[in-house]
């Protein structure tokens, strides 16, 4: 894939997760939204770099039209995110189906969690070691669920270039 294409992809897939950040699922004590779907469905077309750049992207925007409630936090959370989609990518990349699949929820709805216990409080922890992971799931169901489409399309147009 070329610079130009490269960067394209990327910024279509940040685009992408800020619209998702838009659709919110109501889940009890808060919603769940699509932001990280996107960045996962990029693993098939992708380099891991790229993905995680464009998982970190899609945050900040998301951040920015959410009215940013957690301020500066929010470049920590999406650090975090580079690194969770990135090594997600790089688990697909290298054929890890399960293993990246597991990396993601844990990454996403456990680990990202914890510094909040001691950079907000350990109220905003116990709520968020809920939500979170509950949407990360949603996430992950509608990533896995398109994923083997985007996978086909995506080799189909490397096998015709």
């Amino acid at each position: 894939m070329n610079r130009t294409r490269l960067l394209v992809m990327t910024a279509l897939v940040s685009a992408m997760c800020a619209i998702g950040a838009l659709v919110k699922i109501p889940m009890g004590i808060g919603s769940a939204a699509l932001d990280s779907a996107p960045a996962l469905l990029s693993a098939a077309f992708l380099p891991p770099a790229a993905a995680g750049t464009a998982a970190m992207i899609g945050h900040l925007l998301s951040a920015i039209t959410g009215g940013s409630p957690l301020g500066p936090l929010h470049l920590l959370i999406a650090a975090e995110m580079f690194v969770v989609v990135g090594g997600f990518a790089w688990l697909h990349h290298r054929g890890r189906n399960l293993l990246k699949w597991g990396f993601f929820l844990v990454g996403n709805g456990v680990v990202a969690v914890l510094p909040f216990y001691w950079l907000v409080s350990p109220a905003f922890f116990w709520t968020a070691i809920i939500a979170v992971p509950a949407a990360s799931i949603v996430n992950a169901m509608v990533a896995g669920a398109t994923m083997p489409i985007v996978r086909k399309v995506a080799v189909r147009k490397e096998v015709a270039r």
